[in-house]
């Protein structure tokens, strides 16, 4: 060991991490767990050439997105759909090399895509998918270098409506439906679920008087309360799946057929809508939504506040006009 104790107590490191000829490093510490610490760090850094460029990736994107797909995509429950989005991007990209990917590539896949009539937010799901595909790789050793998706800004996307029913829809959508799929969105109207977590839960996965949804987007189980008369109703049957006969085309066709004025795109997540927008108008706190619609980010959540009665009331009592 390299590390003695002196005579003033203290602890003196005196390594040559390269060898009796190489370069000689001597430092003093108050502790001996520092100087340990630091004689083990010269070693293991002794042979680091930082200074040193590391070879160029010329793999395939397409052979990145396969490494992705066994290291971490397999195991998530939207990963197959994940996987044929990204071997779809690869494919419109023209089968790159990873050194190729960067902010001109992605650029230029950008444009393309926007003077094809895709979506901003169908392209911004592109980068998202790509930064996760290197950032994967990063943590799994798998690549080298920094993520070449660092920097490549999302395309600003303009606020969209959010459409969602009044009680008096609610009550059309459910006289029009019948068996499973009457229960399945009645109880994505009770919990905020999202109509796949709906759709995917098992009997076990419901006890009195609660649901638990666990393969959820973000892989975050949550648990929510329910009433004695909607479990009695969803838990009718023996069948595993709790809504074997639910079917999402044809309550989305029962959707359209019944509020033609709702906002393209929104599909079922209306369902998901209706019930955080009662949910803050009837005095629902803010914090409370986020954990009941599983939530990671309150900035997510917050598009709901708006809704709550006493949102922004200040405004009223306190502009210039009262004051005066």
């Amino acid at each position: 060991m390299t590390v003695t104790k002196l005579d003033s107590g203290k602890y003196r490191v005196d390594v040559r991490p390269q060898g009796r000829n190489g370069k000689r490093y001597r430092k003093t510490f108050t502790t001996k767990d520092e100087a340990v610490r630091y004689e083990k760090f010269m070693l293991a850094t002794a042979h680091n050439k930082g200074w040193v460029e590391k070879p160029t990736d010329r793999r395939p994107l397409a052979e990145l997105i396969e490494l992705w797909w066994k290291h971490h995509g397999s195991q998530l429950p939207s990963g197959h759909s994940m996987h044929l989005k990204l071997q779809n991007i690869d494919e419109l990209m023209g089968h790159p090399r990873a050194c190729d990917i960067g902010r001109k590539l992605f650029a230029d896949y950008q444009a393309m895509r926007m003077q094809s009539g895709i979506k901003p937010e169908t392209i911004n799901k592109a980068r998202w998918l790509l930064n996760g595909v290197f950032t994967v790789l990063i943590n799994t050793g798998n690549y080298h270098a920094e993520n070449p998706m660092k920097g490549v800004k999302p395309v600003r996307v303009p606020v969209r409506e959010m459409g969602f029913l009044s009680r008096e829809d609610v009550q059309r959508l459910l006289a029009a439906l019948d068996g499973d799929d009457l229960r399945a969105v009645k109880l994505c109207l009770a919990t905020g679920g999202r109509w796949g977590e709906v759709k995917r839960l098992t009997r076990t996965a419901v006890i009195p008087h609660k649901v638990t949804y666990i393969i959820t987007k973000n892989n975050r189980s949550r648990t929510i309360p329910i009433s004695e008369e909607l479990w009695k109703e969803i838990t009718v049957g023996d069948s595993m799946q709790l809504f074997p006969g639910a079917r999402y085309d044809r309550v989305r066709e029962t959707l359209d057929t019944l509020f033609p004025w709702l906002p393209e795109g929104q599909a079922l997540h209306v369902l998901r809508h209706t019930f955080a927008s009662h949910f803050m108008m009837g005095g629902g706190n803010i914090l409370t939504l986020q954990r009941i619609l599983g939530h990671s980010n309150i900035t997510q959540t917050m598009i709901y506040a708006h809704f709550s009665p006493d949102h922004l009331l200040d405004a009223v009592k306190l502009n210039p006009l009262q004051l005066t």
